[in-house]
């Protein structure tokens, strides 16, 4: 059996190479529904129909642990899937998200004024707020929706003067409440890391997902022998999409870096309605 990773796009690609890269023995299974991206300007009950499917898709597909390497379907899917569809539909299988990693992190640094920055959809969800609340109550949580970062970020334009002036608005507004951390809560962001790193100081701790989930994915593996010896270990990769744009072979060259090449490993797939 594999580990599933799900991305509404191919954002969660960046979560993937850091799993890989703590974890290359296992098979993978990746799926970004970028037919239907983004998913944060969506209704929280469309955000979970098109998670669910393609949940469904991916353990369908031999997947035992399921990634939402997405904080958009985490924050609006995660709770409804494990407490509703996977006790009904797939008892024996396991759905995790982003935001709990990130969580942990935070709170393994004891911090007490942390920020979050993210989409519409995560930010409203207050998704990260009441998990931080539950390890550190505490503490105070500001967030922030960031809309604009990740139009810029898929178009490549990393050194644009543009998304400096974005920065600005995004971050001035956390730094003005004296925050101590900042999570990075969209698989985008870590590749602006050190952009963001240099805005708010070294007085700021940032949190990137990609390692976060890594690191607590190893660890949940450990504790879960059960799901760890029916892992297959046979550095297999697959890949799905379910739109072939113009973009796509861009953006995985921005995601997993540009010496990669997908080859026959890339799968056109409908999920709709599944």
């Amino acid at each position: 059996m594999n580990i599933g990773v799900f991305d509404s796009g191919l954002g969660g690609l960046a979560i993937l190479k850091e799993i890989i890269a703590r974890l290359p023995d296992y098979n993978y299974l990746y799926l970004g529904d970028n037919a239907r991206v983004p998913y944060g300007n969506r209704s929280p009950k469309i955000i979970y129909e098109f998670t669910r499917e393609a949940v469904e898709f991916l353990l369908h597909e031999g997947a035992t642990l399921v990634i939402l390497a997405c904080n958009t379907a985490t924050t609006n899917a995660l709770r409804k899937l494990q407490r509703d569809y996977l006790p009904k539909r797939y008892p024996d299988r396991r759905v995790l998200g982003v935001v709990k990693p990130a969580v942990e992190t935070v709170a393994e640094g004891g911090f007490r004024r942390v920020g979050v920055i993210g989409t519409h959809a995560t930010v409203n969800s207050r998704a990260f707020v009441r998990e931080i609340k539950k390890v550190l109550p505490a503490t105070t949580v500001y967030q922030r929706a960031c809309p604009l970062l990740v139009p810029i970020i898929e178009e490549g334009r990393l050194d644009w003067r543009g998304l400096d002036l974005e920065l600005e608005e995004c971050l001035r507004p956390l730094l003005s409440k004296r925050i101590d951390s900042l999570i990075l809560g969209c698989t985008h962001y870590g590749l602006i890391e050190e952009k963001i790193k240099a805005w708010v100081g070294p007085g700021v701790t940032v949190v990137s997902e990609g390692p976060a989930v890594a690191e607590k994915l190893d660890s949940y593996l450990e504790k879960h022998p059960e799901i760890k010896k029916g892992l297959k270990k046979g550095r297999q990769r697959r890949f799905y999409v379910t739109d072939r744009t113009r973009q796509y072979e861009k953006l995985t060259r921005l995601f997993l870096g540009p010496h990669f090449q997908f080859g026959d490993k890339l799968e056109l797939v409908d999920i709709a309605g599944r």
